[in-house]
């Protein structure tokens, strides 16, 4: 049996369908072409399979995408190999469909010879990466590795009312930092619901194609923010870890180690990271009146308390929602969804709404335009 020559693209392999391909073009049994069928109408790649090769190609993680994502040029052998690759795949794709048991769909690369595919993949691997880093935006990091979130947040800025010097303040150095200009580890503080989370998630939307990705790390894994950064270095992309209500209690080990990340040693400074922090209150570390009595220093330990937050170059202060920024807010996201209630009703609602959950915030305005815009939909009236 004469086993398909991929080189540079040798990972396909490793793809549950694509192997079966192989196996069955190799063999050419009914057996094996049998078990292909099955996998690929599991799939539902039956009316494009030649597509579903070109995605498995884009994201695979090889020299070449690896160089090319890192602005550098492949070497010249390198490119041959991958060259040589996908015309193997083109070959194999074009002929794969003689019984009509399946789409092949256009001849793989597309309308291009395989050079020119290699040379348009050089811009696209440089602008979004390779891997997974083009398929997901977002990760998580457990257990010593990134794991994909396959579902993020969709929030877009234009989603998020109100508050445009703080959302300024957030973008300019993100864009300083994606410049590769002076920038600062950031601490979004203020009320819940102010909508701190929210801003990180857009921003990532935002600034996505300009190669910026997200990385949470939980508040219990953050003794592994060194070997985090050290993971992230050799990745040709920029990031935001961002660690999401933030709280900490005096003596807490974790402490060290964000100080040290933040500032002051050797590993924790990385050109491609950027900490981003949220939390309910500036001073993240949780302070007592009884430490403080009990303290021999007790200026010194409160000072090395605050100290903490102070190592964020930038603290943006997302201020609790008064009432006319509330009712700001409802008009303007009423507007998106195009209710059409009189603005006296609307903001009486909003107000009952704030009443009945306990507070004005953007949070609440969202919730309640979303009821307000379902009742709508169905010809109900607006009532809670």
């Amino acid at each position: 049996m004469k086993q398909t020559p991929l080189t540079v693209l040798s990972n396909l392999r490793s793809d549950e369908l694509l192997s079966a391909f192989f196996k069955w073009r190799e063999t050419d049994g009914e057996t094996e072409y049998a078990a292909f069928l099955d996998l690929l109408y599991r799939r539902g790649a039956e009316n494009d399979f030649s597509e579903y090769v070109y995605n498995a190609v884009l994201y695979d993680e090889n020299p070449f995408s690896v160089a090319c994502a890192a602005k550098k040029e492949p070497s010249p052998y390198v490119e041959k190999a991958f060259v040589r690759d996908m015309k193997t795949l083109r070959e194999l794709v074009c002929t794969a469909d003689p019984r009509g048991m399946f789409a092949v769909g256009e001849a793989l690369p597309p309308r291009r010879t395989t050079e020119e595919h290699a040379r348009e993949l050089r811009a696209f691997y440089a602008q979004y990466g390779y891997g997974n880093f083009i398929r997901y935006r977002a990760f998580r990091f457990e257990d010593g590795a990134l794991r994909p979130i396959e579902s993020p947040s969709p929030i877009q800025l234009s989603d998020l009312k109100n508050y445009e010097e703080e959302k300024k303040t957030v973008s300019r150095n993100i864009e300083n930092f994606l410049e590769g200009l002076p920038h600062s580890n950031m601490l979004l503080y203020g009320e819940r619901g102010t909508g701190k989370s929210s801003t990180v998630h857009a921003m990532i939307n935002r600034y996505y194609e300009n190669g910026l990705r997200l990385v949470e790390l939980s508040k219990e894994n953050m003794l592994l923010l060194s070997r985090l950064k050290e993971h992230l270095r050799a990745v040709p992309l920029k990031f935001i870890i961002y660690i999401d209500d933030l709280s900490l209690s005096a003596g807490d080990e974790r402490i060290s180690s964000l100080k040290a990340a933040l500032e002051g040693c050797a590993e924790g400074y990385t050109d491609n990271a950027m900490i981003v922090a949220t939390s309910n209150r500036r001073h993240i570390i949780d302070e007592k009146f009884s430490r403080r009595e009990d303290s021999v220093h007790a200026g010194d330990s409160m000072q090395e308390e605050l100290s903490l937050s102070d190592r964020f170059g930038i603290c943006v202060l997302f201020s609790t929602t008064n009432k006319e920024q509330y009712l700001s807010i409802v008009r303007q996201l009423s507007a998106d969804k195009g209710i059409s209630l009189p603005r006296e009703q609307l903001d009486l609602l909003a107000e009952r709404w704030a009443i009945v959950k306990g507070g004005r915030s953007p949070r609440r305005a969202r919730q309640f335009v979303d009821l307000v815009y379902s009742l709508s939909s169905k010809g109900l009236p607006v009532e809670f």
